[in-house]
């Protein structure tokens, strides 16, 4: 059964303006009473996961978090208690979501793919951009990239379900060969109805990479699912003109 917690917390308790909104996934009602008293302790009183539910079960020693919303939690720990659906951790989880449904989806929900930086009509910016290296079409911009803490294991272990949910200050990508990034609007035709491919510049076909919704391994070591993997040595990053700069330079 899916259930739509939405957790409105007034700082003041009297304004109406919603601080917080969050959802939960559940066949039982038995934990979902005690996440919710969680997360509302997390956000109220900035504490953190473990602190808030350390809180909640010395209060009701029998309190129990089941594993799926305990993962969630520290994801909503991760992202400050706040659900910024520009955040990397929240695009990860989305698609983790979209995949337990592929492929018995007709089609991709349209928020799950990032737009065109090729697109003609969208405004520059300060952010990179990263370009085919063969015909030097535009791919992706960085804030599609989904990075993922390097595992310390080899890269021969047994995957995971689901990606844990990380910090996203660069870890990662230093020494990893390859990009994991959010699907990008180009990538639609190569994903309806299949579980693994490749990922074709849509201008030269220049293989740039691979898909598959049940996850991929990084040459870090590290399970990211699901993965949709661009390799660095096919692309090259650009930083783009700000909006002022390119008056400038056409003027």
């Amino acid at each position: 059964m899916r259930f739509w917690f939405h957790s409105v917390l007034m700082g003041d308790f009297v304004s109406s303006s919603p601080l917080c909104f969050f959802f939960f996934f559940s066949q039982a009602g038995v934990s979902r009473s005690v996440a919710v008293v969680t997360a509302y302790l997390m956000k109220a009183n900035n504490l953190s996961f473990e602190e808030a539910y350390a809180f909640v079960q010395d209060i009701k020693p029998d309190a129990k978090i089941n594993e799926g919303f305990e993962w969630q939690l520290k994801l909503y720990e991760k992202m400050g208690c706040e659900v910024d659906v520009t955040s990397p951790v929240y695009k990860q989880y989305r698609l983790q979501k979209v995949t337990e449904k592929y492929p018995e989806l007709a089609d991709l929900p349209r928020e799950v793919f990032a737009a065109d930086p090729n697109n003609i009509h969208q405004t520059p910016s300060h952010e990179v951009v990263y370009k085919c290296r063969k015909c030097r079409r535009q791919l992706f911009r960085e804030s599609s990239i989904l990075s993922h803490d390097e595992s310390k294991r080899p890269a021969t272990f047994a995957r995971k379900r689901f990606s844990q949910p990380v910090s996203h200050d660069n870890g990662g990508r230093s020494n990893c060969t390859s990009y994991f990034i959010e699907p990008v609007q180009w990538m639609e035709p190569a994903l309806l109805g299949v579980m693994e491919g490749q990922l074709l510049c849509p201008k030269c076909t220049l293989k740039l990479g691979s898909f598959h919704w049940q996850g991929e391994q990084c040459s870090c070591g590290r399970w990211v699912t699901p993965a949709f993997q661009i390799h660095k040595s096919r692309v090259d990053e650009v930083r783009g003109l700000s909006v002022d700069l390119l008056q400038a330079v056409r003027k």
